[in-house]
């Protein structure tokens, strides 16, 4: 039974050695935070733009009008479409959020990051059973989506690394 036991120990060490070795790790496991201290969030008045100003203040970021550098952020837009073929029983749906998006210098207006596009897609099912749960649903979807949107937002934002203004 020791001998299974050291085998099993063995390989376990060296899988963990070999990972290891080969450069791999966790994502998001001990990343660096944003490394810009100031930010202004201009664009359009939406629950994702809310959401973005005070994620960055929770993580230190001083989020204010005449900051050097500008996160500029377009409309939500949101796209439904049904993905079964049937019209009867559950409906498989699927919701796409896209948001325009660009970090731009006050000095200067030069692009620190040119225009891109946040394109972020989920699916969920609805019920001819439960008509009432219908908006939850949609909602629930529209929620999802603008955390997977903030989330890669801040990860596209961590490669302005040490950009000055």
């Amino acid at each position: 039974m020791q001998r299974r036991r050291f085998l099993t120990l063995a390989l376990t060490a060296s899988a963990a050695m070999a990972l290891a070795g080969c450069g791999f790790h966790l994502r998001g496991f001990d990343t660096p935070g944003l490394t810009v201290n100031e930010l202004a969030v201009a664009g359009a008045d939406s629950e994702l733009s809310r959401l973005v100003a005070e994620r960055l203040a929770s993580i230190g970021t001083r989020v204010h009008d005449n900051a050097p550098l500008i996160l500029n952020l377009g409309p939500e837009t949101f796209r439904e479409r049904q993905m079964s073929v049937l019209d009867s029983g559950p409906q498989e749906h699927e919701m796409n959020l896209s948001v325009p998006f660009s970090v731009q210098r006050r000095s200067d207006g030069a692009y620190q990051l040119t225009e891109r596009r946040l394109e972020v897609s989920t699916r969920f099912t609805v019920s001819d059973d439960n008509l009432l749960a219908q908006d939850d649903l949609r909602e629930e979807a529209r929620q999802e989506l603008r955390q997977e949107a903030l989330r890669r937002l801040f990860d596209r934002l961590r490669s302005l690394g040490d950009a000055r203004p």
